[in-house]
């Protein structure tokens, strides 16, 4: 089964490279056998990033209590309660308002969210994310404020050219604000992301590729 044979590919060339990063296994739009493939070899970290298929998805894959569900898409204030529901980690945490939500739902709620703020890395205007300048005010207001638990940080470098500058920025602001995780690097640029830090890689279509 190549899915099962890129999975372990994947899995030896980061233990290789660091003994610190998690792999996401990310599942957009993948069938529940083929994931259920990956949770039978005891992988239980995976990324999601639509709401709604996470949510009819994950109703039927196989009840395991170590199944830890990330979103890693673009979340709209209007989808973030049915989020909280489901997820265990949030990614792209990167307005106020989205903040004030989730620190309101746990206010009523024995459950508590690990989250990564998104940052956007390249100043790019189409992508989410707190611009670089605003970071460290977000994190303090989110931490302090609202007490949310704030793990880490997250971004998506610009396509071209190398992401390592971007990698390295990342580290830097996540370091400036005590911070330990590093949500960064995906199918074709998650080698670069482990040299320069990453705790947690995002890859899917390594894996769920037949090629």
């Amino acid at each position: 089964m190549s899915i099962i044979k890129n999975y372990n590919v994947i899995l030896n060339s980061i233990k290789s490279a660091s003994k610190e990063t998690k792999l996401i296994v990310v599942t957009k739009n993948q069938l529940i056998d083929n994931i259920n493939l990956l949770i039978k070899l005891n992988h239980f970290h995976f990324g999601e990033n639509r709401v709604q298929e996470a949510s009819l998805k994950w109703k039927n894959l196989i009840p395991n209590s170590n199944l830890k569900l990330h979103l890693i898409g673009k979340l709209q204030s209007n989808k973030a309660k049915d989020a909280f529901e489901i997820f265990h980690y949030i990614h792209t945490l990167d307005n106020e308002k989205l903040a004030k939500i989730f620190a309101n739902l746990e206010e009523h709620s024995i459950k508590k969210i690990k989250y990564f703020i998104q940052v956007n890395v390249g100043n790019e205007p189409q992508k989410s994310g707190i611009s670089i300048d605003k970071v460290n005010q977000f994190i303090k207001y989110c931490m302090n404020d609202l007490k949310l638990n704030i793990i880490g940080l997250m971004c998506i470098p610009p396509a071209e050219g190398d992401p390592s500058q971007y990698f390295i920025s990342l580290a830097e602001l996540a370091k400036v604000n005590n911070l330990k995780e590093l949500s960064m690097g995906m199918s074709n640029d998650y080698q670069c992301a482990i040299n320069n830090g990453a705790t947690f890689v995002r890859v899917g279509s390594k894996i769920f590729s037949s090629d």
